[in-house]
C-alpha cells in the first residue's frame, strides 16, 4: 500500500473511534442520571401509627409523625384534625419538649353514649407550636396522643393535618388515599384498626389461664410429695440412728463384763 493510500485509512480510523467513544460517553452519562433519579429519596410524608395495636372498641397511644420536607425552612407548627364522623371521646396530648399543645372541642351533633354518660362535645383538633427553633431540616418529631375508644364500625380513621414552616408556607395534608388508586401528592395521615379481641381469643386467654393454674398446682403437688419423702426419710433416719446407738452401749457392756 502506498502511503497516499495509508493516511486517509488512519485517519478515517481515528474518527470512528472518536465517535465510538462519544457515544460510550454519552450512554454513561444517561445510565448516570438515571441512577441518580432511581437513588433520590421520596419525599416522606406526615403520618400517624399506633404504638402498639389500635383495636376497635379500645384506646390507644398514636404517634403523629412528622418530617421536614425543606432544605432552609423549620417546622413550626402542626395541626391534625381528628374525625368528626367517627368522634373521640377521650383525647390526651403527652407533653413534647420544645413544643406547647392546644386542644381543641368541638359541640357534636350526634352525642356520644361513653359507660352510661352522654358525651356532647369532643376533642377535634389538636395544635402543636413551636417554643424555639421547631423542627429543623433533616429531622422528624413524633406528637402522641391518647385516643379512645376506637370506633368499632369502620376500619380507618383519617387524621388531616397542616404543617407551618418558618417561612410561612403551609402543607395541607388533606388527601384521603383512595383504594386501587395512586398515592396522592398530599396524603392525609390514616389510622388503620384491627379487629376486636372476639370470644375466641377471649377463650384462648382463658384456656391459657387454666393451663397456668394447673401447672401452679401440680408444682404445689409435687412440692408436697417431696416434703413427705423427706419426712418419712428423716424419721427412718432417726430411727436408724437410735437403733446404732443402742447397738453400741449392748456390745460396750458385753466387753465390760
Amino acid at each position: 500500500m502506498q502511503v497516499s493510500q495509508l493516511v486517509p485509512s488512519l485517519t478515517a480510523g481515528r474518527a470512528a473511534a472518536r465517535r465510538t467513544a462519544a457515544r460510550v460517553a454519552a450512554g454513561a452519562a444517561v445510565a448516570g442520571t438515571a441512577v441518580l433519579a432511581l437513588s433520590a429519596p421520596a419525599f416522606a410524608h406526615v403520618t400517624v401509627q399506633p404504638e402498639g395495636a389500635a383495636a376497635k372498641g379500645s384506646y390507644a397511644v398514636v404517634d403523629v409523625k412528622v418530617p421536614n420536607e425543606r432544605d432552609n425552612a423549620s417546622t413550626t407548627k402542626v395541626e391534625v384534625n381528628l374525625p368528626t364522623d367517627h368522634p373521640l371521646a377521650s383525647v390526651m396530648a403527652e407533653p413534647v419538649p420544645g413544643w406547647s399543645v392546644q386542644l381543641t372541642k368541638t359541640k357534636l351533633a350526634k352525642p356520644l353514649t361513653v359507660h352510661g354518660d352522654k358525651i356532647d362535645q369532643a376533642v377535634t383538633k389538636v395544635t402543636w407550636t413551636a417554643d424555639g427553633k421547631g423542627i429543623e431540616p433533616g429531622y422528624f418529631q413524633k406528637f402522641p396522643l391518647s385516643v379512645g375508644a376506637l370506633p368499632d364500625n369502620t376500619d380507618q380513621l383519617v387524621f388531616k393535618a397542616l404543617q407551618t414552616y418558618s417561612d410561612h408556607e403551609v402543607v395541607r395534608w388533606i388527601e384521603v388515599p383512595q383504594a386501587g388508586q395512586d398515592e396522592p401528592q398530599n396524603p392525609a395521615p390514616v389510622l388503620q384498626l384491627t379487629a376486636a379481641a372476639d370470644e375466641h381469643g377471649a377463650a384462648a386467654a382463658q384456656d391459657a389461664s387454666d393451663d397456668k393454674k394447673e401447672n401452679t398446682a401440680a408444682a404445689a403437688d409435687s412440692g408436697g410429695s417431696s416434703d413427705t419423702t423427706a419426712r418419712v426419710l428423716g424419721v427412718a433416719g432417726i430411727v436408724v440412728g437410735a437403733a446404732g446407738v443402742a447397738y453400741g452401749v449392748l456390745a460396750g457392756r458385753r466387753r465390760t463384763a
